[in-house]
């Protein structure tokens, strides 16, 4: 065999075997939790905000950007809001909420499903406050109040590193975790 045919051959076989490769879905057993947790939380913290998706009184899911704090070691997301608005309310009636995190490439999504507790101790709020929420809060005593999402299950997608859905259904990786 001469050396041409040699790498035509070599040449050949990256290409299809990488097309193949990246074409191929990885089955859910494959994946390790380890690795789509830590693809979630690389996900989480590079996300310029996360979306809120409450529920409504009439049923209907309510969607609001918001900015949360780093998901902690048990992937519980703090958020600040005004204790009059609509989300707190809509949480208070029904704590079931989605949280919706997009990759900063756009490339793949985490999507958190949780209880939220609306917190309103002060040492709480000392401990997830952000100083440019400052013009928002002027009076952080009264007029801020904590969302804290403890996650039931999330689905974590990511074509950047290998973590796709079901071939046939779509369905994302889940990751469910202990209640506490």
């Amino acid at each position: 065999m001469t050396l041409k045919l040699k790498i035509h051959i070599i040449l050949l076989s990256l290409l299809f075997s990488s097309f193949y490769g990246f074409s191929q879905e990885k089955e859910s057993e494959e994946i390790a939790k380890d690795t789509l947790l830590g693809a979630a939380r690389e996900i989480m913290t590079s996300a310029v905000t996360c979306t809120l998706i409450t529920i409504d009184d009439e049923g209907r899911p309510r969607a609001r950007a918001m900015d949360p704090f780093p998901p902690t070691d048990d992937f519980t997301v703090w958020f600040g809001t005004n204790p009059k608005s609509r989300k707190v309310d809509q949480i208070k009636k029904d704590d079931r909420v989605t949280l919706y995190y997009l990759d900063h490439d756009d490339s793949g999504y985490v999507m958190i499903y949780g209880k939220a507790d609306i917190v309103s101790e002060q040492t709480e709020k000392n401990k997830h406050w952000k100083e440019q929420w400052e013009a928002f809060y002027p009076n952080k005593q009264d007029a801020f109040v904590l969302i804290k999402v403890q996650p039931e299950w999330m689905e974590v997608i990511s074509n950047t590193r290998g973590i796709l859905g079901d071939k046939d259904t779509w369905e994302p990786l889940k990751v469910i975790f202990e209640p506490n």
